[in-house]
């Protein structure tokens, strides 16, 4: 059976894999005090353009985004999100967990519209009982989002210049980031999400890596003792080796930058499939990530010749399903979907 379920059902890309079997048998020190912790930490550094910036590795997403949100929060603080947003939705309360407040606020197209965010901080504090409420501590984004819908640069600059007035930091979930720098329908770079951001994440377990996020805190902001936070959060990894040779590999010739290209051109040849089918997309999604209305029983036939993601139900005849791409899509399985899409 051919899948498109996800960008994370393969294992790693061969050349990460292959820098992981080459250096198994180093010894090395624990905790990221590795030397190819370092030289991925420059390579991104310099990737992005900020060679001051602080780079630290952790596993997963959901516990990437906890980490991040629980030791830049103070204890009364929440962080604002998009109802659409992953740390809104598909985390299972782990921010909540922490003891941090999800607020949602207003949405278009799964992304965070400027004017509902200025216009909730301003009713905020123009509310006389504000002192018994979450303070809005942060900002929270996706990009892409999880509708493969990217901001444009100037969306992200209004909301980066409303941030800096009212004082919160403004956090990029990067995930996906890859097939969002490489979409053929974006004009936001790697640098400027770096300029515009305080702190975001560069996934790898959706970009080639069997695990791995680097985040990176952009304005000398990494919270203080932020190793010992992370531990004591139960997130440290004392192999931190499996994450740092992986981003070294990934960020060394270009790799990270082929990969998102690689699914973003396989994506888009998967779009002319279906449209040759006859299917709309629910989204325009300019990134790896696909979403169709497929009426049910239809589904269910298709579904025993292709995996794909449940996304939400339309109506009580159909279902928006996800079909996602990755390093490891190639010609012969969007062949298989072709033939599929057939019967």
């Amino acid at each position: 059976m051919v899948s498109f379920e996800s960008d994370y059902i393969a294992g790693a890309h061969p050349k990460v894999l292959e820098r992981l079997a080459e250096t198994n048998l180093e010894c090395l020190p624990g905790y990221g005090a590795d030397r190819y912790c370092e030289s991925a930490k420059e390579k991104i550094r310099t990737a992005i353009g900020m060679p001051d910036a602080d780079v630290e590795f952790l596993t997963g997403g959901t516990q990437t985004n906890a980490v991040v949100i629980s030791t830049m929060l103070a204890d009364y603080e929440g962080v604002v999100a998009a109802h659409t947003g992953h740390v809104s939705t598909h985390e299972a309360g782990a921010i909540e967990y922490t003891g941090h407040e999800v607020l949602e606020i207003a949405q278009k197209d799964g992304k965070l519209v400027p004017d509902a965010l200025e216009r909730y901080l301003s009713d905020f504090y123009a509310d006389g009982n504000h002192e018994h409420m979450t303070f809005p501590g942060m900002v929270y984004i996706t990009h892409p989002t999880e509708y493969g819908t990217l901001y444009s640069k100037g969306e992200l600059e209004a909301i980066s210049e409303i941030c800096r007035r009212w004082g919160l930091p403004l956090y990029l979930d990067g995930a996906r980031l890859g097939y969002g720098v490489m979409s053929r329908g974006t004009d936001v770079t790697m640098a400027d999400i770096a300029r515009l951001c305080d702190v975001f994440y560069i996934g790898g377990t959706k970009v080639g890596a069997l695990c791995g996020e680097a985040v990176v805190f952009t304005r000398g902001n990494k919270p203080k003792n932020f190793l010992t936070s992370v531990k004591r959060r139960g997130a440290l990894l004392a192999k931190e080796r499996l994450l740092g040779v992986q981003f070294d590999a990934l960020f060394t010739d270009g790799l990270y930058f082929e990969i998102s290209r690689h699914a973003i051109e396989m994506a888009e040849r998967m779009k002319q499939v279906f449209i040759a089918h006859g299917f709309k997309f629910e989204t325009e999604s300019p990134t790896n990530q696909q979403f169709v209305a497929l009426e049910n029983g239809r589904m269910e036939r298709l579904r025993e010749k292709v995996a794909f993601s449940f996304w939400e139900k339309k109506d009580d005849a159909h279902t928006v399903v996800r079909f996602a791409t990755s390093w490891s899509t190639t010609e012969e399985d969007l062949r298989a979907l072709d033939e599929a899409l057939n019967d």
